[in-house]
């Protein structure tokens, strides 16, 4: 009886490993309790949460989470934020300490944080969080990161893991880059009123595995002013899988 107990058992962590990894949306709001009329402070968090393969999920979910926190964190590292619940009310508190210390603004912060599955495949996993964040000052903040992860293991990638020789990848990403923004071949990157670092063309900090093929994603300020906006160049697959690590 207890080898068919223990059998029974045996076949259900089976299962339960097998199972395939999947995500659901979950969402978490807070609002200022002070009163307001207008632009009232309030952050929203929509962000996918990984499900089954415990240990695949645990990483992914910690560096989604990580990722988020850095985008709405205000207060001292002292402050014990360890989930969205607790992340969503200490972007309210930090307002309405700052509210306290200048009670005669009126502006009203506001942060919104949307993730999804951007792309996923046997070999790479893509999430996509589109952020905006408003806490004074002329405008707000929009942005997108890019989440990379190894499907099988749920471990995070970095840019420079996904290509098989950075260096050719940038030259090739360069020229194509150059032609769509009318750049001359021989003239500095930042001719005609880019601002690349030492006015050389770097790779972004965002890249991205989608639908229609691989994208290169400059947010506001990376390569131009908020003024000219964010710049992107689409790779097809079929044109830089020599490159790439992951298909």
């Amino acid at each position: 009886m207890k080898n068919y107990i223990f059998i029974i058992l045996l076949c259900l962590i089976f299962t339960s490993c097998k199972k395939e990894l999947s995500f659901e949306n979950e969402t978490f709001e807070e609002k200022s309790t002070i009163p307001c009329k207008n632009d009232c402070p309030k952050i929203t968090i929509e962000v996918p949460i990984a499900k089954n393969g415990r240990v695949i999920s645990d990483s992914i979910n910690k560096r989604v989470f990580a990722v988020i926190k850095e985008i709405v964190f205000f207060e001292e590292d002292s402050v014990k934020v360890d989930d969205y619940k607790s992340l969503a009310k200490s972007f309210i508190a930090s307002y309405e300490e700052m509210r306290q210390k200048f009670p005669e603004d009126t502006f009203g912060w506001e942060a919104k944080i949307i993730g999804d599955v951007e792309f996923q495949s046997e070999d790479i996993l893509n999430l996509k969080i589109d952020h905006y964040t408003f806490t004074g000052g002329a405008h707000g903040y929009q942005g997108y990161r890019s989440l990379l992860f190894n499907a099988k293991t749920g471990k995070a990638i970095n840019n420079n893991q996904l290509f098989k020789n950075e260096k050719e990848f940038k030259a090739f990403a360069e020229k194509t880059f150059r032609n769509k923004y009318k750049i001359p071949e021989k003239a500095n990157i930042n001719a005609t009123g880019l601002m690349f670092e030492n006015d050389k063309f770097q790779l972004p900090q965002n890249i991205f595995y989608t639908a229609e093929g691989l994208l290169l994603y400059y947010n506001s300020y990376e390569a131009a002013s908020y003024a000219d906006g964010p710049k992107e160049i689409i790779f097809p697959y079929e044109e830089v899988k020599k490159y790439l690590n992951f298909q």
